[in-house]
């Protein structure tokens, strides 16, 4: 048989869809529910073998529980490998940078990164996981920070947060080329933050002081989580989650900072009304991030939302009751909030699986 054309997630749904089949009808057996004749479990059994190998072999999804939580590991691994190695560049660089002629120096900032695209380039072809390639996208995109921050120094240029916008593309550039959700995520995060500064010089003001207001992180945000809106990802349709999760943390981070400390806002208004705004404005964020997730079935906002819900409805019981309650009766009054929360959050995850049935 020959699958559909399929992303990689939609493989890996298909993928898990033939398993709980499978589980479900050996539940049903067991109970003398429904008992295929011989001849007709063989076939089914036999096509859903076939449909997995040929999702194994084009897709490399996993089949199994035990390959899940690995594959879980393997991304962690791959992540604290590439901070490692990206630190590792550093510190050489640190120890060995004073003893290095000009243009030795420049010689090696320009060849790190193109090495180490190379490396992704070579590891991309050869594992169809993805893991090493994404590894070495992030120190490819590690190489780049350094190369342009060591080019400044030696040169005497004027920081710029243009290089943000550069260090953003390479990222975008690697993950899109190979489906890499790593590298995506940072190149996001720099477009985040050139965005915010570019929000600060637009008004006049200098663009590393522009990074110090949260509504400049908010309004960032809000275009990050846009972009999957207004660009359709048809081919790679498992990066949309990257830019709503760095767009969504972004914009209810912002909000859980400004309900704290309004006087960074920016917006010319009196504090007490700035300070009720954004404390309502903490709420309504994150409720409205758990509509729109289960609306349209994205468990990540769903999670990110209830999240940040939570946190804030913590932080302001500590800012309005800590002060003047009894010390039990305020703890007491958060762990039944807490047991009240987890309900919520049973009756919303019952409600995402729900809506994921098809």
């Amino acid at each position: 048989m020959t699958e559909p054309l399929l992303s990689k997630p939609e493989a890996q749904r298909r993928a898990d869809r033939i398993a709980a089949f499978r589980a479900e009808l050996a539940a049903l057996e067991a109970g003398g529910v429904l008992v295929l004749p011989q001849e007709q479990r063989a076939a089914v059994g036999r096509h859903h073998d076939e449909a997995l190998r040929e999702l194994a072999e084009r897709f490399d999804v996993d089949v199994a529980e035990g390959e899940k939580r690995l594959s879980v590991g393997m991304w962690v691994a791959s992540f604290l490998g590439a901070t490692a190695l990206a630190l590792s560049v550093f510190l050489f660089f640190q120890r060995f940078w004073g003893l290095l002629t000009t243009p030795v120096q420049v010689a090696i900032l320009v060849a790190a990164p193109v090495v180490a695209l190379g490396l992704t380039e070579l590891a991309a072809r050869r594992e169809r996981t993805g893991t090493f390639a994404s590894l070495l996208g992030l120190v490819t995109l590690a190489c780049f920070v350094l190369d342009l921050v060591m080019l400044g120094l030696i040169f005497n240029i004027v920081p710029s947060a243009n290089a943000l916008l550069a260090w953003a593309l390479l990222g975008m550039v690697i993950a899109y080329a190979y489906g890499l959700r790593l590298p995506l995520a940072a190149g996001v995060v720099c477009l985040l933050l050139w965005l915010a500064a570019q929000v600060g010089t637009w008004s006049g003001m200098p663009w590393d002081s522009s990074l110090g207001f949260p509504e400049h992180y908010a309004l960032a945000g809000l275009a990050v989580l846009a972009v999957p809106l207004v660009f359709k990802h048809r081919r790679r349709s498992e990066l949309e989650k990257v830019y709503r999760l760095v767009g969504l943390i972004a914009v209810l981070s912002a909000l859980l900072w400004l309900s704290s400390d309004w006087h960074d806002s920016r917006l010319p208004l009196e504090p007490e009304l700035l300070k009720i705004l954004y404390q309502v404005l903490g709420f309504a964020a994150p409720a409205g991030a758990i509509a729109a997730g289960l609306w349209k079935r994205w468990g990540d906002m769903v999670y990110v939302g209830a999240t940040f819900f939570v946190i804030h409805l913590y932080a302001r019981f500590f800012d309005w009751w800590f002060d003047w309650m009894p010390q039990y009766l305020f703890f007491l009054i958060l762990g039944l909030t807490a047991v009240a929360a987890l309900a919520v959050l049973v009756r919303l995850r019952r409600a995402l699986a729900a809506r994921r049935r098809p």
